[in-house]
């Protein structure tokens, strides 16, 4: 924790969501996903990644 808020590593996350540490270098070159870099090391807030998959998220079509 700091500042009160939760963080995960560049490969925590990647191993979470099952993509590779590429996309997510994607991600964050087009703005996709917000990070913070703290000695040379990539985190991203929790709160910041549930924002970013809510986004993402389309429910199952059904008939």
């Amino acid at each position: 924790m700091l500042m009160g808020k939760r963080f995960v590593t560049d490969a925590q996350l990647s191993d979470n969501l099952n993509i590779s540490r590429r996309t997510l270098q994607d991600y964050r070159d087009k703005g996709k996903i917000p990070f913070y870099r703290l000695d040379g090391k990539i985190l991203y807030d929790e709160s910041d990644v549930e924002s970013f998959l809510s986004e993402l998220y389309r429910p199952k079509f059904e008939d």
